[in-house]
């Protein structure tokens, strides 16, 4: 595939949430890693999320009879899984990505052990809560629900990491999360999809913390519109087709993955 045809697919690819709060934030870290295909630098924190919402999943799916044990020996041999497979790209630590003052290879070594812990309190919340899954019309539980439709004119896909029942039979959506970065915009975009692909009320959602082992408040979400929500995929997509990614360097290129081949990244050293 050239890169001509490769930017092309870009510009006609279905999008998604984190496309185009990617693309909000800093559209030429967008077009390096999407259009450019600029190898992003391996981060300890990608293979933690991925870990425990692959723990989590299966927890879900076993009904609650996945035990904290098993749960914790998932989070473990996936974790491990993506790590090796991160080294096997890039095997200095000192080149990974790391979040406060510790090293790449500090990074992937207490990220083992905090993933560990999140999943054990996860297991132990699910026991203590018994949340109720939601069911769509076709009979499959909302773990993981994919789903794809047209959102301000431009087809829009992701997964929704959980649906529940609140006590009056609502559907709720929820995101979970390792870290503490939450997006409303995730969960107004799953409640407009869900609306519109089930015809389901859809009048709040949350997030659970793996940091803390529990809910936050729930999120308001009745007032919140279709228009509103496909306006910003619509001029995220018009702006990908135009061809037009400024750069927005700042504080948010010490997080840029990509940043080693951006030349106006703001990095402190």
């Amino acid at each position: 595939m050239t890169d001509a045809d490769y930017r092309g697919r870009v510009e006609t690819m279905p999008r998604s949430v984190s496309q185009t709060e990617q693309y909000e934030k800093c559209a030429w870290q967008f077009y390096l890693q999407r259009v450019e295909r600029v190898v992003p630098r391996p981060a300890a924190w990608s293979a933690h999320g991925t870990a425990f919402h692959s723990a989590a999943e299966a927890l879900e799916r076993s009904g609650g009879s996945m035990t904290l044990e098993e749960a914790v020996q998932a989070f473990s041999d996936q974790y491990s899984a993506l790590i090796n497979k991160g080294l096997a790209k890039e095997a200095n630590t000192d080149l990974w990505m790391s979040a406060g003052p510790y090293s790449g290879g500090e990074d992937i070594e207490r990220r083992y052990i905090l993933g560990q812990e999140q999943t054990a309190r996860y297991v132990e919340w699910w026991n203590e809560n018994k949340p109720e899954i939601w069911m769509t019309p076709s009979g499959d539980l909302a773990i993981e629900l994919y789903f794809i439709t047209e959102l301000g004119g431009v087809k829009v896909r992701g997964y929704i990491d959980l649906i529940t029942l609140d006590a009056d039979d609502n559907a709720r959506v929820r995101d979970l999360k390792t870290g503490t970065t939450k997006s409303k915009f995730q969960l107004e975009t799953y409640k407009t999809a869900i609306e519109k692909i089930y015809n389901v009320p859809v009048q709040r959602g949350d997030w659970y913390f793996g940091k803390t082992g529990g809910l936050s408040r729930p999120l308001a979400l009745d007032q919140v519109s279709e228009y509103e929500v496909g306006q910003r995929f619509a001029n995220m997509d018009a702006g990908v087709k135009r061809g037009d990614f400024p750069a927005n360097p700042g504080y948010d290129c010490n997080f840029c993955d990509v940043s080693h081949a951006c030349s106006v990244a703001q990095i402190k050293r």
